[in-house]
């Protein structure tokens, strides 16, 4: 496993473990996080853990045309209650991906380290949020990192059932039509194996970031 030093490099992602470990430690600075999602790593860890970044042997990507939406949520969609806006309330989004009660977690990775690093790459214009209102109150959203023609998806929240997912439809309908490549949703579960992602090889993701 690669100690990072000070300096803002990555070893070759193939050097990733079997969990898909690349490395340890380091910094979350804008400069290294730019590097990190364009080579295809992310962090991921604990409070109290030194920072662990990854690279998965299999990547979960949904590509945009292939998205499932259920008779369930068609339904909602066609009901219309909720107002879908972008990147217009990043810093109350991130705050409640970190802080929601999520069934079976003892806590949550977005250390406040974390939270301060995704706001400055979103002052930027990297980072960016999709937001879902009920009544004026924000009742769901997600946010991540915007590459120009990739949307790495970083975390999502629900307040009201289902609200997660409006946001997940409406961002994958809005990269479909500005021709980008693929949402990249880093590891597998179930939950979006529903919407239409799968996994592919670390090999092909890359080709598809380096396009």
């Amino acid at each position: 496993m690669y100690l990072l030093s000070k300096e803002i490099i990555f070893p070759p992602v193939y050097l990733a473990n079997e969990d898909g470990i690349l490395a340890i430690g380091g910094d979350l600075s804008v400069e290294r996080l730019q590097l990190a999602y364009k080579s295809g790593i992310f962090p991921w860890y604990n409070k109290g853990e030194p920072i662990i970044w990854y690279c998965p042997k299999e990547r979960m990507v949904l590509f945009p045309k292939n998205l499932k939406i259920s008779k369930s949520m068609r339904q909602i969609l066609k009901k219309n209650e909720f107002k879908i806006t972008f990147n217009q309330n990043f810093s109350e989004v991130i705050s409640n991906c970190k802080n929601i009660y999520r069934e079976g977690q003892g806590g949550t990775w977005i250390t406040d380290e974390m939270q301060e690093a995704y706001m400055k790459l979103h002052k930027l214009g990297i980072a960016k949020s999709v937001e879902v209102w009920y009544d004026n109150e924000l009742v769901g959203g997600l946010y991540g990192i915007d590459l120009g023609h990739v949307f790495c998806g970083e975390s999502m929240f629900s307040k009201v059932s289902n609200t997660s997912k409006l946001a997940f439809i409406y961002l994958v309908k809005k990269l479909e039509k500005e021709n980008y490549k693929l949402l990249d949703c880093q590891v597998y579960n179930t939950h979006l194996e529903s919407l239409g992602a799968d996994e592919i090889s670390r090999s092909e993701f890359l080709k598809y970031l380096k396009e």
